[in-house]
């Protein structure tokens, strides 16, 4: 069918990048659940896992049949998206109270992790584009993931390596921003995003950490609460302003046209808005609820913009690729 030939040409041929889709889908999901959009959220999820589900099988596939190629990918920065999809997509489905999945999706990412660390990390030089952060997005998506899991199963432990990997992220951002190149605010293609998302994702872990804080589970003394309360308004702040600045520059330098890397522009977009929420909750910052919601309805139409630009540049491919089979000869009189 030509239908189906046309999405395997396309499948074959993607990006690596392919993941940060994941990362965005199953976010904007856990927005919309925050949001009180429960059944949009729901068919976000099931797109998210769909996609996830896909990527898996053609990894291992790959793992089998197409080892050097596997490697190649396995060794790219962008790998580590499958951590931070991974752990996303966990953290929803804890949401939805399935401890047993959540926890072996918290341990898959926790896998790979370590292995996909050091490629995402092992920055060369200056003036690097925004997925020299990739490192710090996966390492604080477990944090999200684990502090989430510690709170709906009261597990004292898992909170408190959430926090270690909490304050490891943050280190990984310093590290990260002092190779990021500025420049790219205004002339990047999509992951310039990723260098406000990180913040976003680390103040959403803050906020899960505090909340999973609870009579029935004692995790911090009034010190290490006052800190973590500081440092999570901290970073909420200068993610709405890295926001702002973003934004502002899309408008004033606009970059219309489809690129797989505008799914990392979705993803900070939908940690901004759930960190907002989450922050509204855990610290009970109530006139934070409305900008969260509205934060949560930008970020979906931004998904929309994203998945009508993939739709529409696949199609492209594949007329482009159709045309060019072998076989086919024109009638046009010569």
């Amino acid at each position: 069918m030509p239908g189906i030939s046309d999405l395997c040409v396309w499948w074959a041929g993607r990006s690596p990048a392919a993941g940060a889709a994941v990362m965005a889908t199953a976010i904007v999901s856990v927005g919309l659940h925050l949001a009180g959009a429960e059944v949009v959220s729901l068919v976000a999820l099931g797109l998210a896992c769909a996609a996830w589900s896909a990527l898996g099988a053609d990894f291992v596939v790959r793992l089998v049949g197409q080892r050097r190629r596997w490697i190649a990918e396995a060794e790219s920065p962008v790998a580590i998206t499958a951590v931070a999809a991974t752990a996303v997509i966990g953290t929803r489905i804890s949401l939805l109270g399935r401890p047993t999945v959540a926890e072996a999706l918290l341990a898959l990412a926790a896998l790979l992790w370590p292995v996909l660390l050091l490629p995402a990390v092992r920055h060369r030089g200056q003036r690097m584009p925004g997925t020299v952060f990739l490192g710090c997005v996966a390492t604080q998506a477990l944090a999200v993931q684990a502090a989430t899991l510690a709170a709906a199963e009261t597990v004292a432990w898992l909170a408190h390596v959430a926090l270690v990997l909490f304050w490891l992220g943050l280190l990984l951002y310093v590290r990260a921003l002092a190779r990021f190149d500025p420049w790219q605010v205004v002339r990047g293609c999509g992951d310039h995003w990723i260098a406000g998302g990180t913040l976003s994702v680390s103040a959403l872990a803050g906020a899960e950490l505090l909340s999973a804080d609870s009579t029935r589970l004692y995790l911090w003394n009034d010190d290490d609460r006052g800190v973590l309360h500081d440092a999570t308004v901290v970073l909420l702040v200068l993610d709405l302003a890295c926001y702002v600045v973003l934004l502002a520059a899309e408008l004033a330098r606009p970059r219309p046209g489809y690129d797989v890397r505008r799914w990392a522009t979705v993803f900070p977009m939908g940690t901004t808005a759930a960190a907002t929420l989450s922050v509204a909750a855990a610290l009970g910052f109530a006139w934070l609820t409305v900008p969260g919601r509205v934060l949560v309805w930008i970020s979906v139409a931004a998904w929309l913009a994203a998945a009508a630009g993939a739709v529409l540049t696949a199609r492209a491919r594949a007329g482009r690729d159709g045309r060019k089979a072998p076989g086919v000869t024109s009638t046009a009189r010569r």
